[in-house]
């Protein structure tokens, strides 16, 4: 096994390390989001953790950790007597994407049971995690099933298992951690609320501070044993303090001072629920013990706010997580009288903190001292990409020079209030990942059958094989309790679900759609089918044309909030080259069929219908159009035409598309209930 990276030698990221090491001190604070870009020591840190852990005595044999000095009544591998045990490591699980739900909650062990006729439990990774470190990397890419499974584990202590004849509950308490780059899609609220606290990680900017980075990393990678030698000090220092927090940690007393500030602060900050009273509870508690303390002091109240409150402020997909720190202090100052209990500083937060601990953070920069989040949070990835997109967007036409025939480039409009839409989906069923888009046969849903399987056995149907099994048992001379089974009588399950799909949307930017009130009706309607693909777990691209040329503005992604910055920062103007557009998107659904060959794609073009750029362009658009009819990709038009006149361009087009054709106010949920049969009738005349 490969030294790993020592933890005290990782560069700056004071929020990442202190909200790690608080969860190594008390798992009951719930875990960590760490959420940034590539290449910020997310998973560096976690696995550097692994090794600060102090060893854990489990007693010998037992698959699920069980404690020898309080064994788990209800393990599966018990009972155990109360004795001594063996000391080993404290584990970190890695918890793969592709996982299966067997791998992560276990599942009947199939071999014994056809072979010998038992009903066994194997184990899966949940008991391998209990009373250490279960990492996912990249967690927002996970199946939300899973998702679900891990967190409420995570927040019950234990596994629950009832499936195919098995019924097994063990203790699963572990310190969750997952790591995530938001611009490869977000979590679902609800979920983001089970994570216990959340850090926002970035790269320095400071030169001396990326200069120490890439000269430890060098170091290390030269000579990993060398590197960890001279950190060994610092790494057992910090492993001390955390033996010392858990044993200071039953006596920290929270006070009813800085149980008022953590309500006032949660009502101020409008959070969902009482888990961010628990979780901020938690924290300053923790905080406190780590800091050496037996009391909570506001400043661990003020810090565990600004860990445990960013991600559940978000009121919809694309609001980036962050906190007001001056409404927090003012909250904190007005709610700090408290009885005392908080040290002698009242509402005076500096006071306090210097009347307790003197020096509260420690030679690693944990304690009293205030993660030291910047005041742009998460905002760094969408303005820079909001910053950059409107010249690349500008270039085409060229509207400061020589504007086009019939208008100018006109500057970006907000898009109108986000509304629910109709349920579009793709007809037919597919094999995509799964999602809550389309109907698709996936690895999880309800049972619909059996199947010899083709190639590797991923899901057993248990019946259907003993069924198949049952008929040669005397041929094949059983004796024994157990199924005499060969390879052909194996049956695959077959389940039906739902699949995420590729939506790809198909802008109109041009001079007909520069009216403000028209576009800002436009983009509101984007922006409800983009809250609407974030929540069926869909991937997303964007295609946009004016000018002359037809675009990519965001390449398809599983980044619902990249799409939403990048149609927030669409100018408009010129000519409306259709024609162009389509074809660019024919283009991308293409290389994306190559990429991913098992993920359909829904495309919504949203314009009125007009083609007046390049020569021939009704005509030309025409021909564009029927290359997705014969490729029978599933498409609407959302006709964006207003005004007393109506000349029925959308519904031409989305006649020649082979799809159906909407209005705005067709496209609200409460409108017309034969929307999605229309998609699917007409999609199928097409083929």
């Amino acid at each position: 096994m490969s030294t790993p990276f020592p933890f005290t030698a990782v560069v700056g990221q004071d929020d990442l390390r202190l909200a790690l090491l608080l969860n190594a001190v008390s798992p009951a604070v719930g875990g960590v989001l760490v959420r940034g870009e590539k290449g910020t020591a997310k998973s560096t840190a976690v696995r550097a953790l692994s090794a600060l852990m102090p060893e854990v005595d489990v007693v010998a044999g037992c698959r699920f950790s069980c404690a020898p000095a309080a064994p788990d009544p209800a393990c599966p591998d018990g009972p155990h007597e109360v004795g001594a045990g063996v000391q080993r490591p404290a584990r970190m699980v890695e918890l793969p994407v592709g996982a299966s739900e067997d791998r992560l909650v276990g599942a009947l062990d199939i071999e014994r049971a056809l072979a010998e006729g038992v009903k066994a439990f194997e184990p899966g990774l949940l008991a391998d995690a209990h009373r250490g470190i279960l990492y996912v990397d990249e967690v927002n890419l996970l199946h939300d099933h899973l998702v679900d499974l891990l967190l409420d584990a995570a927040a019950m202590g234990a596994s629950y298992v009832e499936r195919e004849g098995v019924s097994v509950r063990h203790a699963a308490r572990f310190l969750l951690v997952g790591t995530m780059n938001p611009e490869e899609g977000e979590l679902r609220p609800q979920l983001l609320d089970r994570f216990g606290l959340t850090v926002e990680v970035a790269a320095s900017r400071e030169p001396d501070q990326r200069v120490e980075v890439v000269r430890r990393r060098l170091a290390y990678d030269d000579d990993p044993d060398g590197f960890a030698g001279r950190w060994a000090d610092e790494e057992t220092s910090v492993r001390a303090r955390i033996v010392a927090a858990r044993k200071l940690l039953p006596s920290v007393v929270l006070g009813d001072g800085p149980l008022r500030q953590i309500a006032a602060t949660c009502a101020a900050f409008e959070v969902d629920g009482m888990r961010a009273d628990i979780v901020m509870a938690r924290t300053a508690t923790t905080l406190a013990a780590w800091a050496g303390r037996t009391e909570v002091i506001a400043e661990d109240v003020r810090q565990a706010a600004l860990l445990a409150l960013p991600h559940r402020r978000r009121r919809n997909p694309f609001d980036a997580p962050g906190l007001d720190e001056d409404k927090l202090d003012e909250t904190l100052e007005e709610f700090g009288g408290g009885d005392g209990s908080n040290g002698s500083g009242g509402s005076d937060d500096s006071g306090d903190s210097g009347d307790e601990d003197p020096d509260p953070d420690g030679p690693d920069g944990g304690g009293g001292q205030p993660p030291q989040e910047g005041p742009d949070g998460g905002n760094d990835d969408g303005s820079g990409e909001s910053s950059g997109e409107v010249p690349a967007q500008g270039e085409p036409s060229e509207s400061g020079q020589a504007p086009s025939p019939g208008a100018g480039e006109q500057a970006p409009v907000r898009a109108a209030e986000p509304f629910r839409t109709k349920v579009l989906s793709v007809p037919g069923l597919g094999e995509g990942a799964a999602g809550r888009r389309s109907r698709a046969r996936t690895e999880h849903g309800r049972t619909t059958g059996a199947r010899r399987p083709q190639g590797a056995l991923t899901k057993l149907h248990l019946a259907a094989t003993v069924q198949a099994a049952a008929p040669h048992q005397r041929a094949r001379g059983r004796s024994g309790p157990g199924l005499v089974v060969r390879r052909d009588d194996l049956r695959q399950a077959t389940r039906e679900g739902r699949e995420g799909n590729l939506v790809l949307f198909v802008v109109d930017a041009s001079g007909s759609m520069a009216a403000r009130q028209r576009m800002s009706a436009v983009k509101g309607a984007v922006l409800s089918l983009l809250l609407d693909a974030y929540q069926r777990r869909d991937k997303v691209g964007l295609v946009t044309f004016r000018g002359s040329t037809g675009e990519v503005a965001l390449p398809p992604t599983s980044s619902v909030d990249a799409a939403a910055v990048r149609l927030e920062s669409l100018p408009t103007g010129g000519r409306t080259p259709l024609a162009a557009g389509l074809l660019r998107a024919h283009d991308v659904l293409r290389v994306e069929r190559l990429r991913d060959p098992a993920r359909r794609a829904l495309m919504v073009v949203v314009t009125d219908g007009r083609a007046t750029g390049g020569p021939e362009p009704v005509s030309l658009a025409g021909r564009a159009a029927r290359l997705f009819a014969a490729d029978g990709v599933a498409s609407v038009v959302v006709d964006c035409e207003s005004g007393p006149v109506r000349l029925g361009l959308a519904g031409q087009l989305a006649g020649e598309l082979g799809g159906t054709a909407v209005t705005l106010d067709e496209l609200r949920a409460d409108s017309i209930a034969g929307l999605v049969r229309d998609v699917q009738g007409n999609s199928r005349r097409a083929a």
